[in-house]
C-alpha cells in the first residue's frame, strides 16, 4: 500500500482515470471495497494497485 487511507476517503484509480472519483467503503487486510462514479463498487487488493487519495480541495 503506498499510501494510506481510510473508509470515507476519496480516491481514484491510477490506471482508470475513466472509473471517476471513488470513495472507500470498506478495507479488510489489503482488499479495498470501493464506490466509483463511474462503475460502482469494485474490490481491489492494494498490494496490486495503489490507489491515489485525492484531498478535498483537489477536487
Amino acid at each position: 500500500m503506498s499510501e494510506f487511507f481510510e473508509v470515507g476517503a476519496l480516491v481514484r484509480h491510477p490506471d482508470r482515470p475513466d472509473w471517476g472519483l471513488g470513495q472507500v467503503q470498506s478495507i479488510i487486510g489489503t482488499r479495498v471495497t470501493v464506490n466509483f462514479e463511474e462503475i460502482g463498487k469494485v474490490v481491489i487488493n492494494s498490494d496490486e494497485v495503489a490507489l491515489r487519495v485525492v484531498r478535498p480541495d483537489w477536487l
